[in-house]
C-alpha cells in the first residue's frame, strides 16, 4: 500500500481540523459504537486517513469536514459489519449533545430531562434511517448538504427524509396525545 508523503503544512491543517471537529465527530462515533475505546480508535483512524489521503489537503475546509464525517460514518458502518451487530442508533445520548453548553437550575434540568425522554420515546419509533438523519440534523446541528455528503445521498433526499420524519413524529405525537 502506498502512503502519501505528509508535508508539514498538511500536518497543521489536519491539526486545525482535529481541534475544531474531533469532539463533535467523536460524539457521533461514540453514540454508534459499543465503547469509548472503539470510538477513539475510529476517530484516530478517520484523521489518519486524512493524513494518508493524497488529495485531502487540496480540498476546501468545507469539503475536508464533509470528507471526515463521511469517513467516520463509513468506519462506524464497517465496525458494525465486523461485529455482525444490527445497525441501531442509540438516541439516549442525544440530550447530552443538544444541551452540552446549557446551564440551568435544577427545575430547568428536570423539565428538560422529562422533555428529552418524551422526545426520545418518539424518535425511537422512527425507522433507523430517519433516526440517523434527525440525529445528525438536530443532535449535531449539521445542514442538509453536510448530512447528504456523510450518508451518500442527495441533499433533496435528506430534506425529504427530515420532512417525512417530522410529519411522522407529529402523527405519533398526536396519537399519543389522543390516547391520554
Amino acid at each position: 500500500m502506498h502512503q502519501a508523503k505528509i508535508e508539514p503544512e498538511d500536518d497543521s491543517v489536519t491539526d486545525m481540523l482535529y481541534q475544531r471537529y474531533a469532539a463533535t465527530i467523536f460524539t457521533y462515533v461514540h453514540q454508534h459504537t459499543s465503547s469509548r475505546e472503539d470510538a477513539e480508535d475510529i476517530l484516530v483512524e478517520t484523521f489518519l486517513a486524512a493524513l494518508e489521503a493524497p488529495t485531502f489537503i487540496q480540498l476546501s475546509e468545507k469539503e475536508q469536514v464533509s470528507w471526515l464525517w463521511r469517513v467516520a460514518r463509513n468506519k462506524v458502518v464497517d465496525s458494525y459489519r465486523k461485529s455482525t451487530r444490527r445497525y441501531n442508533i442509540p438516541l439516549e445520548q442525544i440530550s447530552e449533545t443538544v444541551y452540552e453548553d446549557e446551564e440551568q437550575g435544577l427545575f430547568g434540568t428536570l423539565l428538560r430531562q422529562e422533555a428529552d425522554s418524551q422526545t426520545l420515546a418518539l424518535l425511537k419509533r422512527l425507522p433507523p434511517r430517519h433516526q440517523e438523519v434527525m440525529l445528525l440534523r438536530f443532535g449535531h446541528g449539521l445542514r442538509s448538504a453536510e448530512i447528504a455528503s456523510i450518508i451518500g445521498k442527495r441533499e433533496s433526499a435528506v430534506r425529504t427524509t427530515i420532512s417525512r420524519a417530522m410529519n411522522l413524529l407529529r402523527k405519533i405525537y398526536e396519537e399519543r396525545k389522543e390516547a391520554r
